[in-house]
């Protein structure tokens, strides 16, 4: 698979993808969403899902609005807490064992104006 580029990349997103699936699934069993399918994989995560009470948004693949531009402003998952004001943005890497530590620090690197 890894010999031919165009197969490889293939794989990396759909393999990128469905690890997504599962942790927008379980973050949303987690705050409380009323789930239909209980397996993650009969799912499709819907854009913005909110739980019963209203406190927690998780958005999926959508931009962040900001008061400027940024070149990276569409993290995989966006878990919003509604009544703190805060949010986590969840961006997904599916490295080699020996590239986790690199990957991160890029994944932090492409992510600190956003932060800001």
């Amino acid at each position: 698979m890894t010999a031919c580029p165009i197969l490889a990349k293939e794989h990396n997103i759909k393999r990128h993808d469905r690890v997504c699936a599962q942790l927008y699934f379980n973050i949303s069993k987690e705050i409380g969403v009323k789930l239909e399918n209980e397996q993650w994989h009969d799912r499709v995560p819907k854009s913005v899902e909110t739980c019963h009470e209203g406190k927690v948004t998780i958005l999926w693949n959508q931009q962040v609005r900001t008061g400027r531009t940024i070149p990276n402003n569409k993290p995989d998952i966006i878990i919003r807490y509604n009544n703190r004001g805060t949010s986590m943005s969840v961006d997904v890497a599916n490295p080699s064992d020996r590239n986790v530590i690199k990957k991160e620090a890029e994944k932090v690197l492409k992510y600190k104006d956003l932060t800001i």
